[in-house]
């Protein structure tokens, strides 16, 4: 089951928040064709939000045509954006574990991970 973390603090739509989460659970495998979203209910009570924005964040993916709403049954993923790369146990995922052990080790904050990991990948896209 995916679970929803909300930053009110970010400056980004609650909604948006929700979509972007589902989607990365989607390119982690995580989520996959025929999975069974949480229901607005479960991510009301889980997070504190208004069901409208739950449900405005399950638009916006069926919208995207990653999602499907089927009425009395819920909502399901209908699309795979996972990547062999991305799922745990890839060796590019294994070689960023290593390195996020490293950063943790030498003491950086998220902030200064963050900070270098957009630096870094700002020189290559």
């Amino acid at each position: 089951m995916i679970e929803f973390r909300i930053d009110r603090h970010s400056g980004v739509s609650t909604y948006l928040q929700i979509a972007a989460q589902v989607k990365q659970a989607m390119r982690m495998g995580l989520l996959g064709p025929g999975d069974k979203l949480p229901t607005a209910r479960e991510v009301v009570e889980a997070t504190r939000v208004n069901p409208n924005t739950v449900l405005k964040a399950y638009r916006e993916l069926e919208h995207e045509g990653l999602v499907e709403g089927r009425r009395g049954m819920g909502t399901f993923v209908t699309a795979s954006l996972a990547t062999d790369a991305a799922k745990a146990g890839a060796p590019l995922r294994q070689d960023l574990e290593r390195w996020m052990g490293r950063a943790v080790d030498e003491g950086l904050s998220g902030d200064e991970v963050d900070a270098i990991y957009t630096d870094v990948r700002g020189t290559h896209y």
